[in-house]
């Protein structure tokens, strides 16, 4: 095996074992079985098959229940190897049959790397209800047993496999298992259920992977004639369903003696084709080929839908992760209208302002202009001032019940909206995503004081020089620091202009005019740019933190980004079938 072949199977069995497909999105399980069934059809055939094609060929003997595939396997040892019965299923361990020069090829991990080996002198007493298996009735099988057999020509190796339609699942999925791990299928099937739905859909399969398969037909009733119309009327089938039988046996129905075997003349057809088949090294060599090129083809398809299927998962997670984006960003734009429209300006806001403008000693020094607007809003108020404290507290809450209520609805839309699908509501499954989390009040509204900290270091820092700072000190950093937030919240320009008259308009004037009589017009639109973008860099903060929980569920279900790879893995497995089908 080059080195490009297998670094075009390692890299694709790097990519399906990294492949994660978490959502339920339609297709999804189909996906991950169809993964699984790559995986282990690289490590149970492909791989092997690929390191050593001089290796005896698989032959995989496998049929519906009670098609009588066990008899007709110790028929061809001449012995009891594999149980038979009534029983349902019979085959609970899959049985290897090879000859004994060959035992080196199959006693390790080559081929069947899951399926741990047991030598046929271990088995328990074949009377034993399970028939020395370990497995339960139901339970698939997890070993491979081994027996080194004379009657087995070397070179070949012949597998008993579960029944295709085995009342157990796992010894169902075995038994597919083990057909996708063959260089030959020999398909077990019987006079009065040759036509069942189950048998076809695995020869379709057969025909799709373009393996090489042989059938029985057993138990023909001795009629005459009888062989001979059965005979054609399955070739027909076969040649309209595309699949390519190598070889037809019939076997006629017959008696089988007390210790469960049939008289040896019935296996003697098929022991000679075995024994041909065997001598024949070019032979085996273009099955082993063509299965194998077969096999690769499939993976190659295998790949192109599960990398359609990633798409898809990658699509979902993208529309679930817009859904609790846009959810979030609304809130967050519903904030900065509250901010620029004025509306923090009214209410409880406008009358502790005016309590602070209406105080004499606020306008001691300031302009006429200034005083003149102060004496208008001094009207509108009555009562004993308020401290300038009284209004910044009032501001900050009033912008922590927006935020709050804001981003509780930005919770609410999102949840919502992933409640509307499947993979949505698999996400949210186990918490309460509309809720927002307790102490998150306690968040916001240390964040806003923060920020109102923010604001007073800023006027602090402003008027440090000779100039400002008398004005400063005779006006108050708390009283100046409330006017800088007024300003801030009354427009999303920062400066007030063209404002609408009214209360709230003369508000903001007065806090702009009474900024640029202390710290001039320049510094006052920097001030107020610099306040306004500290508070969205803390408003960003507290809503991305909401939406994080949204997007750490998205995040944690593994990465994103499979379907190039795999697509990738498409092209270069189906140029290496083609390399393998001009080499042979």
């Amino acid at each position: 095996m080059t080195n490009r072949t297998t670094a075009v199977l390692e890299t694709f069995a790097e990519h399906l074992r990294a492949l994660e497909l978490p959502l339920p999105v339609a297709g999804a399980a189909q996906a991950r079985e169809e993964t699984g069934a790559a995986l282990s059809q690289l490590g149970d055939h492909v791989v092997p098959r690929l390191d050593s094609l001089d290796a005896p060929l698989l032959v995989v003997i496998g049929g519906s229940t009670g098609a009588g595939k066990s008899t007709l396997v110790n028929a061809l040892v001449g012995h009891p190897v594999s149980r038979s019965g009534a029983i349902r299923p019979t085959t609970r361990r899959p049985v290897l049959l090879h000859h004994p020069l060959d035992e080196a090829w199959f006693t390790g991990a080559r081929i069947l790397p899951g399926l741990a080996r047991v030598h046929a002198g271990q088995r328990r007493d074949p009377e034993a209800p399970h028939g020395g298996d370990t497995t339960g009735d139901l339970d698939p099988a997890t070993s491979l047993e081994l027996h080194g057999e004379e009657r087995i020509p070397p070179g070949l190796a012949l597998l008993d496999a579960p029944d295709i339609d085995s009342v157990a699942v796992g010894n169902r999925e075995l038994a597919r298992q083990l057909l996708r791990a063959a260089d030959l299928w020999l398909f077990v099937t019987t006079a009065n259920r040759y036509a069942d739905a189950v048998p076809w859909e695995v020869l379709r399969t057969a025909a799709e992977r373009d393996v090489t398969v042989d059938v029985v037909m057993n138990r023909i009733p001795g009629r005459e004639g009888v062989a001979e119309e059965l005979a054609e009327d399955l070739r027909g089938m076969l040649e309209r369903q595309g699949v390519e039988v190598e070889r037809l046996f019939l076997v006629p129905e017959t008696e089988i003696d007390a210790a469960g075997m049939l008289p040896p003349a019935v296996a003697t057809e098929l022991q000679q084709h075995f024994a041909r088949l065997a001598a024949d090294g070019e032979g085996r060599g273009r099955i082993a080929r063509r299965t194998l090129a077969g096999a690769i083809d499939g993976l190659a398809g295998s790949a192109t839908r599960i990398a359609e299927h990633a798409a898809l998962q990658d699509a979902e997670r993208q529309r679930l992760r817009e859904q609790a984006v846009a959810a979030f960003s609304g809130a967050r734009e519903r904030i900065d209208e509250a901010l620029g429209d004025g509306s923090l300006l009214r209410g409880e806001v406008l009358a502790r302002w005016q309590d602070v403008v209406g105080t004499g000693e606020f306008f001691r020094g300031v302009e006429s202009l200034v005083t003149r607007a102060r004496d208008r809003l001094g009207q509108l108020v009555s009562g004993k001032p308020a401290p300038a404290i009284a209004a910044e507290q009032a501001l900050g809450t009033g912008l922590v019940h927006v935020v709050i209520d804001e981003t509780a609805r930005g919770a609410e839309r999102a949840d919502a909206a992933w409640q509307a699908t499947p993979a949505g509501r698999q996400l949210a499954e186990g918490q309460d995503l509309s809720r927002l989390p307790d102490g998150y009040g306690e968040e916001v509204n240390a964040e806003i004081r923060a920020w109102q900290g923010d604001v007073l270091e800023l006027v602090r820092a402003e008027g440090a020089d000779r100039r400002s700072r008398a004005r400063l000190l005779s006006l108050g950093v708390n009283a100046v620091g409330v006017a800088l937030m007024v300003v801030v919240f009354a427009s999303t320009a920062f400066v007030p202009t063209g404002l609408e008259v009214g209360a709230g308009a003369a508000t903001a004037v007065v806090g702009q005019k009474l900024l640029e009589t202390i710290f001039g017009d320049e510094a006052v639109r920097r001030m107020a740019a610099l306040a306004r973008q500290r508070l969205t860099d803390r408003l960003d903060a507290l809503v991305a933190g909401r939406s994080e929980l949204f997007l750490h569920r998205l995040d944690g279900l593994g990465a994103e980004g499979s379907a190039a790879p795999l697509h990738a893995d498409a092209e270069a497995l189906a140029q290496l079938a083609r390399d393998i089908r001009e080499d042979a």
